[in-house]
């Protein structure tokens, strides 16, 4: 049995549905067959502390913080920042996808080779390949 695709996301994409109404795993379903989502501890521990902050972001951080506990794997990494965290992860080949967007990060990850999901117009979402 073949190993099911791995797509680490990042804080940004967790945020997605409240920031940018992006309804982010039925996108998922259609541009990556089937998969498992990843999120470093790194990236739950900043949804955390950014759901504190109340107002638009924190809605849309504790929001994120319950998707990456309720729909992905937590994963462990020596990084605790969730940028270095995301990139250990793509560097480790641990994973197959990273989902963000955040342009500088999206650079980082594809010069570790491996593909950046990101959003395309309004709500879409599609790959860049390194």
């Amino acid at each position: 049995m073949s190993t099911p695709t791995r797509v680490a996301l990042d804080t940004s994409a967790l945020m997605m549905p409240v920031e940018l109404d992006v309804r982010l795993f039925d996108e998922l379903d259609r541009v990556v067959d089937s998969y498992e989502a990843t999120a470093p501890q790194a990236v739950v521990e900043e949804l955390r502390r950014l759901s504190e902050k109340g107002g638009t972001e924190g809605t849309a951080a504790n929001v994120g913080h319950d998707l990456a506990t309720e729909r992905c794997l937590v994963v462990d990494t020596e990084a605790s920042y969730a940028d270095d965290a995301l990139v250990e992860l793509a560097r480790e080949g641990t994973v197959d996808y990273v989902v963000t967007n955040d342009r500088p990060l999206g650079d980082r990850i594809l010069e570790a080779s491996v593909p950046v999901i990101a959003l395309r117009g309004r709500n879409k979402l599609a790959i860049t390949q390194p």
